[in-house]
């Protein structure tokens, strides 16, 4: 078959789309940019079609010849969420009636219960629910409660709240009841569910073995990465926002994407019928603890396949660095330095290609980190979405407070900045060879202010890029020459 996955450079998708391959199955992915995927592992084998979801006029070529049709995006984070992912899924629903497609898989969230108030959250997933069953297309929605996998923003707020908070004061919502569910089953449910016969079109609750509420998964998870038990003590004045907050604080998931999946934990999130088993019969569902080790066994051994960061960027329609510096007006301010380096380029450019994350910036860590908590008060994503590999990095994925924009392997790599800031900046690092056995170091910083509060703040940290950009530029090269045996 000939599979469509929109969301393939997400979390979900980026897992769905090789694993689809292995299964024997074509496979073609919508994505804004194409060059979004150019360093997967898996790119050479799909065919990349550049389409927007919210422009019609770009899908019928997506959707022509796909037999099934994948629908993983969302746009969680933003303001506008729920308006975008009406609007994405009706488009996308108009495409896939109009090619013929003979089914649609939806992964959405759990149905709350009928007494209750939904969250913005999962009002927007049975939202989209809807809109796709109403499509007139076979559809199957596989509602997910919290996924437990590496690199899932659920589990990285699990992870983090458990290993900072031996102690910890918590909201109500601690004691709900959630069905929680490995990603290699859920995985397992999406790629099965494209096999159901044209009849199957309907909604199926999927959940792993283990109903626990949210302190017994604090709990479990402490006990297997080998932590103390946690003493948790919950507060019922502690309302959603402060937990959001709270969790935004203590968690790399910034207060934008924190918000909503708080607010969807005051619902409690159980499967009510197992139906999807009669159909996909298989292994049973992890358990909790073994979903936990396998995702902690990937962090640990730097494998993790995709991470919530990668499709969480702040400002997805943000534009490359501009070549013409008319763009903006005339304004922009540029910081350039360079430095000569006693190793090779190679030696180099392992150094640049590690930066951030746990190796850091090279430069002031006290003056970054500051920067980056005054990010996450302003609502922004602060340093510590850290990053997905220790040593390599990918076109379009999250860098601490950056996105990797372009990486030339060997030469050059250039990040695009998400800390919330009036204009809009990039970083560049190049490695050039010097033709005699040792390299230069080139580093760029460019500010295209907006308004004169940019303006005003590019006058503000001026005095600071001397003690920052030079320090990063001497401490890179140093870092190379030590590796290198300089």
């Amino acid at each position: 078959m000939r599979c469509l996955v929109t969301g393939a450079t997400g979390y979900i998708g980026g897992r769905l789309a090789p694993r689809l391959l292995e299964a024997g199955h074509e496979v073609r992915c919508l994505a804004r940019s194409a060059g979004r995927l150019r360093d997967v592992p898996w790119a050479g084998r799909t065919e990349i079609v550049e389409a927007d979801l919210s422009r019609p006029e770009t899908l019928p070529a997506a959707f022509e010849g796909v037999d099934v049709a994948y629908f993983l995006m969302h746009s969680l984070g933003r303001p506008d969420f729920e308006r975008l992912d009406r609007e994405a899924a009706e488009n996308f629903a108009a495409a896939a009636r109009a090619a013929g497609v003979r089914r649609i898989i939806y992964l959405g969230g759990p149905e709350p219960p009928a007494h209750e108030r939904p969250s913005a959250h999962l009002r927007s997933r049975a939202e989209v629910a809807r809109i796709l069953l109403d499509s007139g297309v076979p559809t199957v929605v596989l509602r997910a409660p919290v996924i437990i996998g590496s690199g899932s923003a659920s589990f990285e707020m699990l992870r983090y709240l458990t290993e900072r908070l031996p102690v910890m004061v918590t909201p109500r919502w601690v004691k709900n009841r959630i069905q929680p569910i490995a990603v290699r089953d859920v995985l397992r449910y999406l790629i099965g569910a494209a096999g159901l016969p044209p009849e199957v079109s309907r909604g199926f609750d999927i959940g792993g073995a283990d109903v626990l509420t949210y302190t017994q998964m604090m709990q479990g998870y402490a006990r297997v990465a080998g932590l103390p038990r946690r003493v948790i003590v919950p507060l019922r004045p502690l309302s959603p926002w402060l937990s959001a907050h709270w969790v935004g604080l203590i968690t790399p998931v910034p207060n934008s994407i924190a918000r909503p999946l708080v607010a969807s934990l005051i619902h409690e999130a159980v499967a009510h019928e197992n139906d999807i088993a009669e159909l996909l019969p298989g292994p049973p569902p992890l358990g909790f603890d073994e979903a936990v080790r396998l995702a902690l066994g990937k962090i640990r051994d730097a494998d993790v396949e995709t991470r919530w960061s990668t499709a969480s960027g702040l400002n997805p329609s943000a534009e490359p660095l501009p070549s013409d510096p008319d763009w903006s007006g005339g304004s922009v301010y540029v910081d350039e330095r360079s430095r000569p380096v006693h190793a090779s380029a190679g030696d180099l450019w392992r150094v640049i290609e590690g930066v951030g994350g746990e190796n850091g910036w090279y430069s002031f860590p006290l003056a970054w980190s500051v920067r980056g908590w005054l990010d996450r008060l302003a609502g922004g994503v602060g340093l510590r979405r850290g990053r997905r590999d220790a040593q390599h990095l990918r076109v379009g994925e999250a860098l601490d407070w950056w996105r990797v924009e372009e990486i030339e392997p060997g030469t050059l790599l250039r990040l695009r900045a998400e800390m919330r800031v009036p204009g809009r900046a990039w970083l560049e690092m190049r490695a050039e060879p010097d033709g005699n056995g040792g390299s230069v170091y080139r580093q760029r910083a460019v500010f295209l202010p907006r308004g004169l509060g940019g303006h005003l703040y590019w006058a503000s940290v001026l005095p600071f890029h001397g003690v920052v950009f030079n320090g990063m530029a001497r401490n890179i090269t140093r870092t190379a020459e030590a590796s290198g045996g300089g």
